[in-house]
This record gives structure tokens, C-alpha cells and sequence, in this order.
């Protein structure tokens, strides 16, 4: 039997995973100021720049080849040192492949739950 987590302890991911919080991804139809441009996932990425608690409006292209689930549904980004390794250590439910949106960036996408939970690697 699994133990279950007291409200006052953090979640594995951070407290012995040793993930860290990013941002959280939140779709949204509506135009917003600043928004740049990711034309390779049709997509709108705003606010992460100016935002104290790391909240991105993501805004796609009805065309978008992202994954109805992350376009509708919005996601937690943790921060890890090896994403090819965090992939593989559990039975993760990966649902978007390693990739880089840009220089210097990878990410993947599992799912938990219902929920996409993003993963990002930064070179060092």
C-alpha cells in the first residue's frame, strides 16, 4: 500500500526528485500583449518574462500540431538537470518527445493523471 503525502509535505518531484518549479503553461484564446511567436508549434508564449510566480498564456494556432491535451489543459514545468535521465529512471507516460523549442532548451511532456506535466533541461 502507498503511502499517501500529509498536506503539509511537498511532492517527491521536488523533495526527493529533486525537480524544480519552472512555471505553469495556461492556454488561453485570447491575444496578449508581448507575445512571441514559436512557429515550429504554432503557438503564442507570453508574460513567463514579467511574471513573479512563472505564469506563460499559451495561445495556439487552430492548426497547431500540439497535443490536444496540452493545448486545453494547463500544465506545471519542472526544472531538471537531465532530462534524458529523469525520462528514463520511471514508467513515465510520455506524451510529447524530447525537443527544443530553443537554443539551449530541451523539454518533454509526460502525463500524470490527465494532467501534462512538463519537463525542461537548460545547457549549462
Amino acid at each position: 500500500m502507498t503511502q499517501k503525502r500529509q498536506d503539509s509535505e511537498p511532492p517527491l518531484a521536488t523533495s526527493e526528485w529533486g525537480w524544480r518549479y519552472h512555471h505553469i503553461g495556461i492556454p488561453t484564446d485570447k491575444p496578449i500583449h508581448d507575445e512571441r511567436y514559436l512557429p515550429q508549434f504554432k503557438l503564442y508564449v507570453s508574460g513567463f518574462d514579467t511574471s513573479p510566480y512563472g505564469i506563460e498564456w499559451m495561445r495556439y494556432d487552430k492548426d497547431s500540431p500540439v497535443l490536444g491535451l496540452i493545448k486545453n489543459v494547463p500544465h506545471i514545468a519542472f526544472e531538471v538537470d537531465d532530462l534524458d535521465f529523469e525520462l528514463t529512471r520511471r514508467e513515465f507516460n510520455i506524451i510529447s518527445p524530447s525537443n527544443s523549442p530553443g537554443e539551449g532548451t530541451r523539454v518533454a511532456m509526460i502525463e500524470h493523471n490527465g494532467a501534462p506535466v512538463e519537463l525542461i533541461e537548460f545547457e549549462k
